[in-house]
């Protein structure tokens, strides 16, 4: 049988099994099970699942070509990541389950006020939304110019509308209903698709270059791709120090202050789970993107000795996948795991946007106790429009996209979780409740920030410095700063008064 005919059925046989999860986990589903799986989520399945949409297209497809420009380098922000889910184990989990929270933007509220709750969720919608479409624009890319006929204009359009489409539409047939849910264990599906993919090809392009697998590690590292650490120019965006603090913020902005990611672990059924997740979480994840940087190694080993032209960096793993001569097994189990980094990067995306909008700002209840028929269509036609609005993001993405997608998320994500960052700084470390009035200057300040974040990046980059993409935490020290001076105005005025 043809690989491609191959392809085709194992393809449809893995959204079958996605589509038949779905309904299992989703036949008896309420909002309560939509938002937070009813917290009943076992630590492991919402850990393992984490990797994958931590992952997404993005690692799986950016990571491996980024080795060519970055080296190892990437490991900088990874370390960096790791001290930052510690800060999430220990201030973040122990909050969000001592107020026993669905959103958690609702924290905002509770200590600032409604114009915080709604600005940080609305920040949110924003940062995933964007997220979201980056990643699986990436995972349409690949597929619109590796395994789909050439085309362009009008055609090229149309055929990425109906991709796009397509995997939205499969998406939210399989979350309409159970939402966490579901997506707790689809994503542990997704994420052993991803691994299991990238594993093979690590042994099938070893030994396309005669090696065993105990010799793949020391081939790598002599290389000349795989240094790690980068302190020889202060001023470049790649420096180590400056990649290492971007990674923690990174991780403690786009993790432990993001819905998406914060809805799986209030699912686990005790705070002592979800720090089981989320450490053992940390520790794999480090590992995996070894795996990946190691991938990407090979691979520019493999182009060298056949002499493979890559157009781009991010189809890299895409053109020795689907155009070396290794047998069925590297192609299909490669584009299984695209598929898979498609659907993990979204699904649980488009839930936890749905729980945004249908909690705070629609006001709908969580408890899931009285949820009525006409309360639960509307939840799912949300949830349809959520998908909608995510389309028509990565088709205004393909208009405009002119750099690594990789870099673009992280360039996007420094200016719309800086506000987030600097909302609940302000919320854990200042004493007291702040003074009335501060909260009517939270809308002004959290969009001031990122443009004041935007200018001052521009001005250094001038005078070669560059922040890179540790702009994350400068933003969010801006934030900060305005959310400080509008609390002492208050109480200035108020006292006055």
């Amino acid at each position: 049988m043809d690989t491609p005919v191959l392809a085709l059925i194992a393809v449809a046989a893995y959204l079958s099994l996605l589509l038949f999860l779905g309904h299992r986990t989703g036949r008896k589903a309420n909002m309560a099970d939509f938002s937070l799986g009813g917290r009943r989520s076992p630590w492991w399945a919402v850990a393992f699942g984490m990797i994958g949409t931590s992952l997404s297209g993005v690692t799986f497809l950016s990571v491996p070509g980024w080795v060519g420009s970055q080296q190892f380098g990437y490991m900088q922000m990874v370390l960096g990541y790791v001290l930052g889910y510690g800060v999430i184990m220990g201030v973040l989990l122990p909050l969000y389950y001592r107020l026993q929270l669905t959103s958690i933007y609702a924290y905002l509220g509770d200590r600032i006020g409604s114009r915080a709750y709604k600005t940080g969720a609305a920040f949110f919608l924003l940062s995933r939304s964007m997220g979201a479409a980056f990643r699986l624009y990436l995972v349409v890319l690949v597929l619109n110019e590796t395994v789909l006929p050439e085309a362009s204009g009008a055609a090229e359009w149309g055929r990425l509308t109906v991709l796009i489409a397509g995997v939205l539409g499969i998406i939210w047939a399989y979350t309409r209903k159970g939402g966490i849910a579901t997506v707790v264990w689809t994503d542990t599906l997704q994420t052993a698709c991803m691994l299991l993919a990238a594993a093979v090809a690590v042994v099938l392009i070893g030994r396309e270059l005669d090696l065993s697998i105990l010799d793949i590690p020391g081939t790598i590292a002599d290389s000349g791709h795989a240094k790690w650490w980068f302190f020889d120019d202060w001023g470049a965006a790649n420096h180590g120090a400056k990649q290492f603090v971007a990674g923690t913020f990174i991780s403690l902005c786009m993790t432990g202050l993001d819905q998406d990611m914060m809805q799986k672990n209030l699912s686990c059924r005790s705070l002592r789970d979800a720090q089981l997740n989320m450490g053992s979480f940390a520790v794999v994840l480090v590992f995996v993107n070894l795996l990946f940087l190691g991938l990407g190694a090979l691979l520019l080993l493999h182009t060298d000795a056949t002499g493979t032209l890559v157009e781009k960096a991010d189809l890299l793993f895409a053109t020795v996948a689907l155009t070396s001569n290794m047998g069925w097994a590297l192609p299909i189990l490669f584009l299984l795991g695209l598929v898979a980094a498609a659907l993990s990067s979204a699904d649980s995306a488009l839930t936890a946007l749905t729980t945004s909008v249908c909690v705070d700002f629609l006001g709908m209840d969580t408890d899931g106790s009285a949820e009525s028929a006409a309360a639960n269509r509307r939840r799912q036609r949300i949830h349809l429009a959520v998908s909608a609005g995510i389309g028509t993001l990565i088709l205004a993405f393909h208009a405009v996209n002119d750099t690594s997608v990789i870099a673009a998320l992280f360039e996007v994500t420094s200016y719309t979780y800086g506000p987030l960052l600097g909302l609940f700084a302000f919320s854990l470390f200042y004493r007291g409740q702040p003074a009335v009035g501060t909260d009517r200057w939270i809308p002004i300040v959290a969009v001031a920030a990122p443009c004041l974040g935007w200018a001052l990046e521009q001005w250094t980059s001038a005078h070669g410095f560059s922040f890179g993409f540790a702009l994350l935490p400068v933003n969010g020290f801006l934030t900060w700063t305005g959310v400080m001076l509008a609390a002492m105005w208050a109480s200035r005025t108020t006292a006055k008064a």
